[in-house]
């Protein structure tokens, strides 16, 4: 099997040279694509030092989807693995992808942390939508037959979150098989900084909703699954007015910012759906744009291209 392993990248310099250490030491035969962009803290320098990065490739667009597609794009293995760049491989992690694609189409596995201390995840997150059986995959953490993601047009880029959520859909409508391999093991070596992020509520509906009706269509399933994440959030989001964490207008805007992204979502995602048929259910996937790159550093052509 001939492996390639795209590991995206925006500002964490020395979180990937880690990660790319370990791919060196324990992966030393797979193509390595760094999709950067764009970074700001030397990232472009620190990769063209290494000898053991074959393709760095440089992007304008700051979404995560862009960047797996763009790595996707120069991909030539037989099988493509994605890593996060603050993951670490295990020894024992190309056997366990290498066994694990001659049964199946998708192989993910467990990230150990070091904080909390010693969370790790020990199984899939499985869920059935509509009848069907749809198992998530650790987007940081998997490795893909190649034919599938060519069969399938990459990673949907309207997409600025869920995207690996969307192929998951994706790959149990078209029957492929994601299994889990505890051996595919990767680590995280990097502690938080501490800081809150805030919560896009807008992004977070429209992506839900959007990646809903797209897969599955206009039904009551798919009304009540959102209608369930919003029950939620707005329970959370009330407890905080409660604590005094938040003030009501901020709930009351909160409100407002789901119900705009549901409708925006709901809407791209019948657009979507009417345009793309199985398997590929992906009108915005690698087939759709050709510009990602600005520049790519490509030493099996031994020079930059534009």
């Amino acid at each position: 099997m001939n492996l390639s392993v795209v590991v995206p990248t925006l500002n964490g310099r020395e979180e990937l040279s880690r990660c790319l250490d370990t791919l060196a030491a324990h992966v030393p035969d797979a193509e390595t694509i760094v999709v950067n962009g764009p970074s700001a803290d030397g990232t472009t320098g620190m990769v063209r030092a290494r000898d053991d990065v074959e393709v760095l490739v440089e992007i304008a667009d700051r979404t995560i989807n862009t960047a797996r597609n763009a790595g996707i794009d120069r991909a030539t293995g037989d099988a493509v693995a994605l890593l996060d760049r603050s993951f670490s491989i295990e020894e024992g992690w190309l056997d366990a992808v290498t066994d694990a694609l001659g049964n199946a189409a998708v192989v993910t596995g467990p990230t150990h942390r070091k904080l909390p201390a010693g969370m790790t995840t020990e199984a899939p997150e499985e869920r059935t939508i509509a009848g069907r059986d749809v198992t998530y995959f650790n987007p940081g953490n998997v490795a893909f037959a190649s034919h599938v993601l060519d069969e399938l047009d990459g990673f949907d880029e309207y997409l600025g979150i869920g995207g690996s959520r969307d192929l998951a859909h994706r790959l149990a409508e078209s029957d492929h098989v994601v299994t889990w391999e505890s051996a595919m093991c990767v680590r995280s070596e990097f502690e938080a900084d501490g800081g809150i992020r805030q919560k896009d509520w807008h992004a977070k509906y429209q992506s839900l909703t959007y990646r809903l009706v797209k897969n599955y269509g206009v039904r009551p399933t798919v009304a009540r699954r959102v209608v369930a994440h919003a029950g939620r959030d707005a329970v959370d989001s009330l407890l905080d007015v409660i604590r005094g964490e938040a003030d009501p207008s901020q709930w009351l805007g909160t409100g407002r910012r789901v119900l705009r992204g549901t409708v925006l979502g709901g809407k791209d995602g019948v657009t979507a759906r009417r345009h793309d048929a199985p398997p590929r259910r992906n009108p915005n996937g690698r087939s759709a744009r050709r510009d990602r790159a600005v520049e790519v550093y490509d030493d099996r052509d031994d020079g930059p291209t534009a």
